[in-house]
């Protein structure tokens, strides 16, 4: 299933059912699930590791060395999972040495084309990445979370999982789980629920999540004062919530906060 055409790397590993379309390269020392269908002029660079069952459109660059001055050519590898939907023109570049020494894309990811995830960049399982969205190096993001179409993420922002970043949006700050944020001067407009009644989270948890949603982004008491409000109150027991409070406390980078 390796057209003519396409170059693959004598010590390059290719498990059976793949699909390599016409003039795609792969590189030395690649690995290439089962059953992984890769489309024309498709270029994955030494090292990477792609899944089992994922699909890989046309003019994808995977594993490119990353674009950092100090990185000196380290066998820092790009690992994908399995089912992934990675379409046309996406780019994802290793990691660093100095960094997680990996970028990482889990499970039933769909990455739109032109999207780009830079170096030592974490991402979870069924994310949806927009066209035109791009993650500066280190940023990780949680599973279910959906980023829009041209979404410029700062190096090192954390993105909680279920949460919505709406289209033109520039952050430089973490977004904590399960919350929709928009806006080039970003803007809250409330728990995801829609994402999280479409994955069956329970009602009580949504219920929850409102509730220390009003406290941590609502009131007017300082994110100490509302995260020790929240800690004290029975909804804390929530495993959402409690997920989202320690969330915005191990924060480097800081909690967008409108």
């Amino acid at each position: 299933m390796i057209h003519e055409t396409a170059l693959v790397h004598p010590t390059a590993e290719v498990a059976d059912g793949v699909e390599i379309g016409p003039y795609s390269i792969i590189g030395e020392r690649v690995k290439i699930g089962k059953g992984t269908w890769i489309g024309p002029h498709v270029i994955i660079d030494k090292w990477t590791v792609v899944g089992a069952g994922c699909q890989i459109y046309q003019y994808a660059s995977l594993g490119a060395p990353p674009q950092h001055l100090r990185y000196g050519g380290e066998e820092t590898p790009v690992i994908i999972g399995n089912n992934n939907i990675i379409r046309e023109y996406v780019t994802i570049h290793r990691g660093t040495p100095f960094g997680n020494g990996k970028t990482v894309l889990g499970n039933d990811n769909f990455i739109m084309a032109y999207a780009h995830v830079a170096h030592d960049c974490i991402l979870g399982n069924r994310i949806i990445m927009a066209s035109y969205a791009v993650l500066g190096g280190h940023v990780e993001i949680g599973d279910y979370a959906i980023i829009g179409g041209i979404v410029a993420i700062h190096q090192f922002v954390r993105i909680g999982a279920y949460a919505f970043i709406g289209g033109a949006t520039a952050l430089t700050r973490d977004i904590p789980p399960y919350i929709t944020a928009s806006g080039m001067k970003v803007k809250f407009y409330g728990i995801n629920v829609l994402n999280l009644k479409r994955h069956k989270v329970p009602e009580k948890a949504i219920q929850g999540l409102r509730k220390a949603y009003r406290v941590l982004f609502r009131s007017a008491l300082t994110m100490e004062e509302a995260v020790k409000k929240v800690q004290d109150d029975p909804v804390y027991t929530i495993p959402e919530v409690k997920y989202m409070v320690e969330f915005i406390t191990a924060s480097k980078r800081g909690i967008t906060r409108r």
